[in-house]
């Protein structure tokens, strides 16, 4: 279920048949979030599937605005600029960007590593497939304003943090703004920036399973034991961080040598 709800959404081009994708999703995943019985968990499940819901419902009210309107129900005919930002802040609550991304901490944290995996990686799909069928109706400006405020508050505050999965949940946060702002450019610079993060995301959190680090001590103690993987996950980290020569930093310098060139600003 959680496969084919993606599925649906991505190849959908009516709004009804997306919306329905995105709750099989959402519905297909509290199970899994919730499995462990412990409250933590419960509470985790919870808040992933209120904050969910609330952007599905606003996802669907915006295209019946949008249909009212203009009598359209195709993805790519959005073009009511009320109904356009109503659905760039449902999606944007749903990839978890500043100011709506206090669930996503706190749902991974409550969750297990490979459920965590799930959430920041293939959870992403079904929202950014929509956002690549709409970039053209979308406000740039609302864009760029979201995935800048993200990337510097995503970056901020993972710096305190002890948790391997909220200081990968805070990592989530600035890679989604860094999203947004590739979404502006282009949706192949859009696809490359998620493609990276996505193959960056999991090889960590395949990493982190495996030595069972839930924090960032249980990390450090892990090189005695498996001194290769653990400087894989270091090299891994600093991919994600944007550290040349490795392969995260390609995106970031893309995505900020077309914003300067294009000299798209606030």
């Amino acid at each position: 279920s959680l496969m084919l709800g993606t599925m649906i959404t991505i190849s959908s081009s009516h709004w009804l048949l997306a919306w329905a994708g995105l709750e099989m999703n959402t519905l297909a995943i509290i199970p899994i979030i919730a499995k462990q019985h412990h409250p933590r968990a419960t509470e985790a499940a919870t808040k992933y599937f209120l904050i969910q819901t609330t952007a599905s419902t606003l996802i669907l009210f915006s295209s019946t605005i949008n249909a009212w309107k203009t009598g359209q129900w195709d993805i790519s005919q959005m073009t009511t600029p009320a109904s356009t930002t109503m659905l760039t802040l449902a999606l944007a609550m749903k990839l978890g960007l500043v100011p709506l991304h206090l669930w996503l901490p706190e749902t991974l944290q409550g969750s297990t590593l490979s459920t965590a995996m799930i959430i920041t990686t293939w959870q992403k799909l079904a929202p950014t497939g929509l956002l690549l069928l709409t970039f053209n109706s979308l406000n740039h400006q609302i864009l760029i304003t979201l995935g800048l405020t993200s990337t510097l508050l995503g970056g901020w505050s993972g710096l305190n943090q002890t948790q391997t999965r909220k200081i990968m949940a805070f990592s989530s946060i600035a890679h989604m703004g860094w999203l947004f702002m590739a979404l502006t450019i282009s949706p192949n610079m859009t696809l490359l920036t998620l493609l990276t993060y996505l193959l960056l995301t999991s090889t960590l959190f395949s990493m982190l399973t495996t030595t069972s680090s839930k924090t960032l001590l249980d990390l450090g103690t892990t090189l005695h034991q498996t001194p290769s993987l653990l400087i894989t996950s270091m090299l891994v980290l600093m991919s994600l961080g944007g550290l040349p020569p490795l392969t995260g930093f390609m995106p970031k310098w893309l995505i900020l040598s077309a914003l300067v060139t294009n000299n798209i600003t606030l």
